[in-house]
């Protein structure tokens, strides 16, 4: 059939060719419409339900608000995971879905399930969903500088102006603000003149509330118009709060400024951002939508800040701080030029080889036609351009064009060898059908060998489909070019005067080279064999000497610093130590700008407490970088330079911190999860991990979280005492949410903006448990105040800072940052050490995670899926050749070709990784492609031989198989080392490229380039000593077989 298919395509040329246009024309298409990503987003689903809890300690929040949204979660259909966070007066709950899982399927079932839950939660409470944004969507942050702005002044124009205008941008899901200050009006009290006046303090918050509305009056049809009534009466100041009255006392009314302060603070803050080391900034985050291109989001935030930059006040601006845009155009760029780079080098292998340009241009013309269809298959499947999809067609470019090869240079050997009269295209035809069909069955191979890639899941799933999905594709335009476009191609330009092979310079020195190599062979069949085994077995040494890891850093061109401080930090201790650490880190010659954030942003998707530092590090290009400096030296530089007592540092990068806080909750490469039911005993579970871990050879930093390490000013109601005044214990709360915590009472209307109004005593009477004992008052039922310390016992105390759980179990974390250590192997170690020294209590145990677990998962799912794809592989063989002597020879070679791969990956450094076994599974379909190549010449060979025998009546003896052998594997060298070094010569691009992706493509090219060196020999060396072996013994068979006939007829 694909003989024919061939033949029909080489006498329908016009067809073909018009066919091909079409193809052109929509990959072109393809190419300007395709989404560009740095990676694929490698997220999983996530529902985030945020709750606000106003005041109210981590324990509290626990208790009433995440605990009870947990429980309920746990068996939402598809959920894999059920996080919890409290903090101080907020609740974060993530629920974490199986993979493929619709992210609106989700919402609605989170939805329908928190209907069910909010029953369960404290009145006033309400939990809300978080926004619809990508585990990894903060795709752009920025910060607002006003010379002559108070850090209020741009907060508000953070809130109300710019907020606002970006959030109508296509594919932004939120923009959440973060530091600066929140205006607030504070109502300071006098608690002295309440008292002397007689007036409680609830008093003053039904005042205030009261004196803040609008209503609306129906309508009035005054001389023939219709007016409509309002009533005026939103606070809009600090003069109209300090004009209500208060009480009228005698007819002398008593108004608020006389009994309080009125003025313009700060709200209560949880989030602070600072600038290069020069002081606080307000900041705001975007976040991309999921599901939405991320270049695309970028390129309509910066169309937006254009349209709103003219409205802002005279001397604000807005500085990017953070711009993934920048990473995805390093990154395509990267991989366009290695594009680039991969096809000129295969053309001028195909021009060297051949010397023969026109020929050539078959193969140089098919190449760029089967890319483009593999990037309309990108396009019809909805898959985008990122360093991984298109590294899946930068690692086929050679592997495409061999049936292209081959064809090209059996059709010069029959043009050589062909009578003058007979037809030109009648030539190439059968030149073409003679290896085009076992051409197709190996470019099929190649294609098959990919299919472990596509069963991998989770992250890696994700992160290698798109290769997986491109190299098929690839693969695929490439088999069904080798008998449609290549025929057709080799009609028009296989023409005018082709150098004989005998003259050729390069097959002249490669057959020279070759011959006795294989005369060798054939005299020491059985030591060649050994030799082969015994390297084999040799090779078992360097497998033992790499170390594994889940993937390489991806160098993202940006660091993210994520030191950890301990817990009961104040706000302004954090600005201070924030500011400190990014003036040091400024101060690096490398360092573009430094944006630090301690605390949370105002969205649901930041569960960070306020100890919880992230400084984005942008780096200038690394032309501008002192000589000898890379990215590892310059992180440990950094690392020295930022050791502060009481500090633990992590070092990452934002999109990989992302995810890695999403998929396991750990920032770090390695943590340790101690689950439990007490917080005191498993955080010192956690400590002695910690310490032992510090121990761990590759350790770089450990800290376990200090659970019950916050500070607490507790004010226990007594309730004999309260029973003594006839006060309850909601009495006592009020005023302390109201004369400490400085509840909201109202909120204030101001045009567009929004402010709040809170009541609180004068910091003076509330800065030390004695002035709170003593000067806070608590007011009496029958009038009369009493202090707070006569009906309440005031103490400090420790406890939770802030509380996790993993699916409803109570969770501490042990987070660990490695250097110059492999994964796998540090692992193994700290396992060890922990389960030797470290002894839990009932009801505690331990869970490994990071990177960790993924690579356990990945392992795991490649064990299983690969010996399948094997025998795949050999079903597609025997389908080709229809005998089980061919197919075994060319299984036999998979071993051997893995010896360069394992060889090569240990001598330049890298771990085995997710990559690394990428790049032997794509080893394992080529290398069974070259074996093919060399069975199709001497299976020709030897049928030649035999043909030969028979016209001259002779028997076929053991020396017309060597003759054959010697004829099959010499003379046809040059198809064979144009096929092996195309593909080579398409992988060294890949090899010296040192832009943004180029770590992960490496991993994957190293083993396949060592794998084709070891194939390479193992093909023109091994392969035809087994052939020889197999051949002579079925030819002994044979002769012993005739022999025993000839007998038996002699004999009747």
């Amino acid at each position: 059939m694909i003989a024919r298919l061939i033949a029909w395509s080489a006498r329908n040329l016009v067809l073909v060719l018009i066919a091909t246009a079409f193809a052109v024309v929509a990959g072109m298409w393809a190419v300007r419409t395709l989404p560009l990503d740095a990676i694929p987003d490698l997220s999983d689903t996530q529902v985030i339900v945020y709750t606000e809890f106003p005041g109210q300690a981590p324990q509290v929040v626990e208790d009433q608000v995440t605990y009870p949204l947990t429980t309920s979660m746990l068996t939402v259909p598809r959920s894999k995971v059920v996080r919890g966070f409290s903090f101080f007066g907020v609740s974060f709950v993530y629920v974490i879905f199986e993979d493929g899982t619709d992210i609106y399927w989700a919402r609605s079932r989170v939805l329908e399930y928190l209907n069910a839950a909010a029953k369960r939660l404290p009145s006033g409470v309400t939990p809300t969903l978080g926004p619809d944004a990508s585990g990894v969507g903060w795709v752009y942050q920025y910060a607002l500088l006003g010379k002559d702005k108070s850090l209020a002044a741009l907060r508000s124009i953070q809130d109300w102006e710019i907020r606002f205008g970006l959030s109508k941008a296509e594919g932004v899901a939120e923009v959440a603000s973060v530091g600066g200050f929140v205006k607030q009006y504070t109502v300071v009290v006098d608690p002295g003149r309440l008292r002397s006046l007689g007036i409680p303090l609830g008093k003053i918050r039904e005042v205030i509330r009261g004196n803040n509305m609008d209503v609306g009056g129906r309508t009035l049809e005054l001389a023939e118009h219709e007016f409509m009534v309002r009533g005026r009466g939103y606070l809009k100041g600090i003069p109209d709060l300090e004009s209500i009255v208060v009480k009228a006392d005698g007819g002398t009314p008593v108004l608020l400024k006389d009994v309080a302060r009125v003025e313009l603070a700060g709200d209560e803050r949880r989030g602070i951002t600072e600038l290069n080391g020069d002081g606080e900034v307000a900041s705001g985050i975007a976040l991309q939508r999921s599901g939405a291109n991320a270049l695309t989001v970028i390129d309509n935030i910066k169309e937006k800040l254009k349209e709103i930059a003219p409205a802002l006040p005279e001397g604000t601006e807005i500085v990017p701080v953070y711009d993934r845009s920048e990473l995805i155009h390093r990154a395509i760029a990267t991989l366009k030029t290695t594009l680039l780079e991969e096809s000129v080098v295969v053309a001028l292998v195909c021009i060297v080889f051949l010397l023969h340009v026109r020929s050539a241009l078959v193969a140089i013309l098919m190449l760029p036609v089967g890319i483009l269809l593999a990037f309309l298959a990108m396009r019809m499947l909805g898959i985008g351009s990122n360093i991984m999809s298109l590294g899946g067609i930068a690692i086929a470019i050679g592997a495409m064009i061999d049936a292209a090869i081959v064809m090209i240079e059996n059709a010069h050997k029959h043009l050589e060898r062909a009578p003058p009269d007979k037809p030109r295209t009648d030539i190439l035809i059968e030149a073409a059908a003679e290896v085009g069909p076992a051409l197709f069955f190996s470019l099929l191979i190649i294609t098959v060998s990919f299919l472990p890639i596509f069963t991998l899941e989770a992250q890696e799933g994700r992160l290698f489909g798109p290769l997986a999905f491109t190299k098929t594709f690839a693969m695929a335009a490439a088999a069904l070019l080798s008998v449609t476009l290549v025929p057709a191609l080799m009609i028009l330009f296989v023409r005018g005067r082709i150098i004989p092979e005998a003259k050729n310079p390069l097959n002249r020195a490669l057959i020279a080279i070759y011959r006795p190599v294989i005369r060798g062979v054939l005299k020491a069949k059985t030591l060649t064999i050994a030799i082969a085994i015994a390297v084999l077995g040799i090779s078992v040494w360097p497998a033992t000497q790499v170390g594994s890891e889940f993937m390489p850093n991806l160098d993202e061109g940006t660091l993210m610093y994520m030191p950890t401080t301990l817990p009961g930090l104040s706000v302004t201790k954090s600005a201070e130590l924030l500011q400190t650490q990014d003036r040091i880190i400024k101060s690096f010659p490398e360092v573009a700008s430094v944006y630090g954030k301690a605390g949370r942003a105002q969205t649901a998707t930041d569960p960070a407490p306020i100890e919880m530092f992230e400084t984005v590090i942008n780096l200038k290009p690394k032309q501008d970088w002192r000589p000898g400096v890379t990215t590892d030296s310059l992180i440990q530089e950094m690392d020295k330079a930022l050791q502060f007592p009481g500090v633990s540092n992590a070092w990452t990068m934002p999109i990989k911190a992302r995810i890695d806080m999403l998929s396991t909750g750990i920032r770090t490469p390695v943590g340790v999860k101690v689950i439990g039911t007490d917080l005191a005993a498993m955080e010192k579970v956690a400590r002695e991990v910690e310490t032992v871990l510090k121990s761990v050879p590759g350790t770089s930093s450990a800290y376990a979280e200090r659970v019950v390490g916050g500070y607490y000013l507790e004010i226990a109601p007594n309730r004999e005492r309260l029973a003594r005044y006839g006060l309850m214990v909601s009495d006592v709360q009020d005023v302390v949410a109201m004369a400490l915590g400085a509840e909201p009472i109202t909120t204030t209307v101001e045009g567009r903006e929004r402010y709040t109004v809170a009541i609180r005593y004068p910091r003076d009477l509330r800065s030390d448990p004695q002035a709170i004992a003593k000067d806070v008052l608590v007011s009496l039922p029958g009038g009369g105040t009493v202090p707070l310390g006569e009906v309440a016992d005031i103490r400090r105390t420790q406890g939770a800072t802030s509380i996790r759980t993993e699916n409803a179990k109570l969770a501490t974390y042990v987070f660990v940052d490695i250097r110059d250590r492999d994964l796998g192997g540090y692992i193994a170690d700290a396992r060890k050490s922990v389960n030797e020294q470290v002894k839990l209590p009932t009801g505690t145990y331990l869970v490994w995670s990071g990177q960790f677990e993924y690579l356990e998962r990945a392992e795991a799912r490649l064990k299983l899926v690969v010996p399948v794809t094997l025998m795949i592989i050999f079903l597609l063989l025997y389908l080709n050749f229809g005998r089980l002597t061919e197919t075994l020879i060319v299984m036999l070679s998979l071993p051997f070709a893995l010896v360069g791969g394992m060889w090569m990956v240990w001598w330049l450094g890298f771990n085995l990784s997710v990559a690394v076994a990428v790049g032997f599974i794509a080893l394992a379909g080529v290398a069974a492609e070259t074996g093919v190549v060399m069975l199709i010449y001497l299976d020709h060979a030897v049928e030649d031989a035999k043909a030969k025998c028979r016209r001259e009546g002779r028997a076929y003896t053991r020396d017309d198989l060597y003759d054959a052998i010697m004829f099959g594997a010499v003379e046809r060298v040059r198809p064979k080392m144009m096929t092996v070094v195309a593909i080579m010569a398409g992988l060294f691009p890949i090899l010296w490229s040192t832009g943004t992706g180029s770590e992960v493509m490496q991993r994957i090219a190293v083993p396949m380039i060592g794998g084709m060196v070891s194939s390479t020999l193992l093909t023109l060396v091994v392969i035809p000593a087994i052939y020889a072996v197999a051949k002579g013994w079925q030819l002994n068979r044979g002769n012993e077989s005739a022999q025993a006939d000839r007998t038996v007829l002699a004999n009747s």
